[in-house]
This record gives C-alpha cells, sequence and structure tokens, in this order.
C-alpha cells in the first residue's frame, strides 16, 4: 500500500505544483492587469485534476493488491495519504515560488482588490478598513509556517472532498466474479 500512496501522492503533487507554478508565475509577471478570479479557477480546476489520481490511486491499490475489495475506511486512509503528499508538494513548491520569485505576490494581489473595491463604489471608510485588513495578511503571509498553514488550508479541503466521492464510489465488499 505504501508504494501505492508514494507514487500516486508523489504524481498528483507534480502535476498539481507544476499547473499552479506556470499560472502564477505567469499571472506574476504579465504587465497590466491580472484577472485573479479567472486564476482562482484554474488553480481549483488544476487541484481536481490532479486529484483525479487518488480515485486512480485507490482503484488501483483495490484491484491490484487487495483483492479486489477495500472497505470505505481503507480507501479514505489510502485517498487521504495520497491527498497529504501531494498537498505537501504542493505547499512546497508554493512557499519556494512565493519567498524566491515573486515576494511582491500579496502587494499585487492586493492593490487589484482595492482597484475593484474603488470601482465598485465603496465608501472611503470601507477601503480604509480593507487597506488595513489586507496589508495585516500580507504581512503575516511574510511568516513561513503562516503562509504554509494559509496554502495547506487552499489544497487539503479539495482532496479530502475527492477522496470521500472517491471512497464512496469504489468501496466494495467483496471481489467481483
Amino acid at each position: 500500500m505504501q508504494k501505492n500512496i508514494i507514487i500516486y501522492g508523489l504524481i498528483a503533487g507534480i502535476v498539481v505544483s507544476i499547473l499552479m507554478l506556470f499560472s502564477v508565475n505567469y499571472i506574476s509577471h504579465v504587465e497590466g492587469k491580472v484577472d485573479y478570479n479567472t486564476s482562482l479557477l484554474i488553480g481549483y480546476a488544476s487541484m481536481l485534476i490532479a486529484f483525479s489520481l487518488v480515485y486512480i490511486g485507490i482503484r488501483n491499490y483495490r484491484d491490484k493488491y487487495n483483492g479486489g475489495v477495500i472497505s470505505f475506511g481503507k480507501a479514505f486512509k489510502t485517498g487521504a495519504m495520497i491527498v497529504l503528499i501531494a498537498s505537501t508538494i504542493y505547499v512546497v513548491a508554493w512557499l519556494i515560488d512565493y519567498f524566491f520569485f515573486i515576494p511582491d505576490f500579496m502587494e499585487k494581489f492586493s492593490a487589484q482588490e482595492l482597484d475593484k473595491l474603488k470601482a465598485s463604489g465603496a465608501s472611503q471608510i470601507e477601503i480604509d478598513k480593507q487597506t488595513k485588513e489586507m496589508a495585516d495578511f500580507a504581512t503575516m503571509y511574510k511568516n513561513p509556517f503562516f503562509n504554509a498553514m494559509m496554502t495547506y488550508v487552499e489544497i487539503l479541503p479539495v482532496g479530502l472532498v475527492v477522496t470521500l466521492i472517491s471512497s464512496l464510489i469504489l468501496k466494495r465488499k467483496s471481489a467481483k466474479k
């Protein structure tokens, strides 16, 4: 089981990290306005693509190593471990990218969000409040531990939902004949 988990976890982690690094670095180096909402959708879509390997990994373990049988609990454990490995690779890739290549990411993101707020006709009090909140968050985000935890919060829930669905679909009490 460990070999199966490691292989699928590494592949999923590499896939999601490459897609994230490509999109984030493209967005960070594009001149002009960036649509962070589209980037967000692309990011979560890439997570779903990568986490399709959770389904494949659980099915592979069930069919090749477990005689075609797997309980919900065993399937969920297998998927969760794949997700944890993939998420950790994603977090490490983000930390390296953020701290070494795009340390101004939060400033650019904050500036665009404030521009959108101003364009929506928000009051100066709202704008000032949001400016302070974003500046406080940007300061906290410079802490690698906080940054890592926020990045885990971004990816782990997606992986766990995929694991839950995959485990429900793939559980099997007896081998098919």
